[in-house]
């Protein structure tokens, strides 16, 4: 993975010095009262999202996403520096962003108070939050308001009212949070699968990792979550509807299904043998409700058992592969395009279409960069996953030799893996290992840290 931007590529970027301008084919949606809701620290705005009623009952919600390939050429040196990395990588005081921060943060950021060229996704919503594509086309636009994740949450969740933001946003954000549980409860009945799980943020002071804090998912996150489902499956179907290729996410049936029925089987439940969605999101129903403090750690087990996501390559006619945890067939990442590259991708499929302009990619280059796309978005989460742990050994480096309670989250060839309950940090276990598996609990004695290369090493008390 590149942690720079090559010199071609920053020639270009200083060529560029406006934001893509208005032009014909656009629409100028600029009236609308659009927000964003992000992290406190984001600067990479990808989205934006407004709702309204609409006479028939049904409601309409807004997802506009920003035109990053209005200034990121295909094949240009930008872009393909963009293509090698295909994704920005997070880490504990440093984000190294797929795109230079002049555009990322700036030119095609749908900053607030700024004039900016998206692609709009309308979706239409009934009172069972069905949702279809109305339209789908290129506009421009004009963030109203910049939001925070855990401010709109406090108010939605507590009613703490929000400083300096107006009763008309305060109303339009009530609006979208109505549609998205309506969205989420669709979802739902269709199968779609509900974790809970605990991911690490460390807490740097002067580069030095002090402690780790989970991050939770709040109901800002969840109107934000689906939002962007629906405005994936569109993009998708629209698509679809053209008989265009599309770069699909997919997540396979679960090869590990046997090892999730013997999970349920322990805790007096059947599960069919075969792997069935609906069967699997009723379990989960049911242990969510009986045992709301060991969520986390069946959430984890499950999710590992199921497996990872994927690009590939949906061709028209055939039927797609799916997504089982989202319980869909017709799904696509559109709504990141500053941070991810597939989003680009199929960003420059979408306006293809719109545009009337040359497929800008071949199948078999779709099929390559679907692999690529994989790979790399594989290694850039070991980079992340590794930088935690590199902050969880500095944290933990004073308690060798301590004893902890531990969920097994990985077992193969290569070894056996645990997250710890309290804190909840991973590492793996070289000694006593036993038999184990995904979803056995065990006692772990820390042995050893190795800050610089974010190794945990614990030792197996049987």
């Amino acid at each position: 993975m590149l942690p720079f931007y090559p010199e071609e590529a920053l020639r270009e970027l200083d060529q560029i010095r406006q934001p893509a301008p208005f032009k014909h084919g656009m629409q100028d949606r600029r009236d609308l009262l659009w927000v964003s809701i992000d992290n406190i620290d984001s600067k990479d705005l990808d989205q934006l999202t407004y709702a309204d009623t609409l006479p028939s009952g049904k409601s309409r919600i807004y997802i506009a996403v920003a035109d990053v390939d209005a200034l990121v050429k295909n094949k240009s040196a930008l872009d393909l520096a963009a293509q090698h990395n295909t994704t920005s990588v997070y880490t504990p005081g440093k984000v190294f962003a797929m795109l230079p921060p002049k555009l990322s943060n700036d030119l095609t950021s749908l900053n607030p108070d700024t004039d900016r060229a998206a692609i709009v996704i309308e979706m239409e919503v009934d009172e069972a939050g069905k949702f279809e594509l109305h339209s789908l086309y290129p506009a421009f636009v004009r963030n109203r308001a910049k939001l925070v994740y855990e401010t709109v949450a406090e108010w939605l969740e507590k009613g703490w009212r929000m400083e300096h933001v107006s009763d008309e946003v305060h109303r339009q954000l009530l609006l979208q949070d109505q549609i998205a549980q309506r969205i989420r409860a669709f979802r739902e009945s269709q199968g779609a699968l509900g974790f809970e799980t605990i991911e690490l943020q460390a807490v740097m002071i002067a580069k030095i990792a002090v402690r780790l804090e989970p991050r939770t998912v709040n109901r800002a996150h969840r109107l934000i979550e689906n939002a962007m489902i629906a405005a994936n499956v569109g993009a998708s179907r629209f698509l679809k509807g053209h008989n265009l290729p599309v770069l699909q996410r997919v997540v396979r049936k679960p090869k590990r299904w046997r090892r999730i029925v013997l999970l349920a089987k322990a805790l007096g439940e059947k599960l069919p043998a075969r792997p069935d969605v609906h069967a699997l999101r009723d379990f989960l129903v049911r242990q969510q409700a009986a045992r709301p403090e060991h969520f986390h750690d069946l959430s984890l087990s499950v999710i590992k058992l199921i497996g990872k996501g994927e690009y590939v390559v949906g061709v028209p006619g055939r039927r797609p592969v799916g997504h089982f945890d989202l319980a869909l067939h017709d799904y696509a990442h559109t709504t990141a395009p500053n941070r991810r590259y597939p989003d680009l991708i199929m960003q420059r499929l979408l306006k293809s279409q719109l545009f009337q302009t040359p497929l800008p990619y071949q199948r078999k280059d779709l099929a390559a960069l679907a692999i690529h796309c994989t790979e790399k978005e594989d290694d850039a989460t070991k980079v992340e996953r590794r930088m935690i742990k590199c902050a969880a050994a500095m944290v933990m480096k004073d308690q060798i030799g301590k004893r902890f309670e531990a969920l097994v989250t990985g077992a193969g060839r290569k070894g056996i893996w645990v997250r710890l309950y309290d804190p909840p940090i991973e590492g793996k276990v070289i000694i006593g290992c036993g038999k184990l598996d995904v979803g056995d609990k065990i006692e772990v004695e820390l042995l050893k840290v190795d800050v610089r290369k974010g190794f945990i090493d614990f030792r197996g008390c049987l």
